[in-house]
């Protein structure tokens, strides 16, 4: 998984991938730190039909705030820049497949 330092990287890579999954989270967030595992075998069981990515929104204020993310882990699904599906808290990785699976 992919850690996104900046506003302008993430903008481009929004508006390229046919099918972006990105993971608001913080270093501090215990919650968040569930995350991981549950993305990559996502990710293992999906495969490239989807990208996946981080954002630290604590170094990422401005983009957190552009997507209304109050609370953190917040997932957003993303298809050439529009949002298709977002959810705040953990999901497992179960559940987050068969969600995703409707977009591909």
């Amino acid at each position: 998984m992919r850690l996104i330092e900046s506003m302008a990287t993430f903008a481009q890579i929004i508006k390229e991938k046919e099918l972006l999954l990105v993971d608001f989270s913080a270093e501090w967030c215990g919650p968040c730190k569930m995350m991981p595992p549950i993305l990559e075998e996502v990710k293992k069981n999906i495969g490239n039909e989807i990208t996946i990515i981080k954002m630290d929104v604590d170094k990422n204020p401005q983009t957190a705030r552009q997507y209304g993310i109050q609370s953190v882990p917040t997932l957003i699904l993303f298809q050439k820049g529009k949002v298709l599906w977002r959810q705040s808290g953990v999901i497992q990785a179960s559940q987050l497949e068969l969600l995703l699976r409707r977009f591909l």
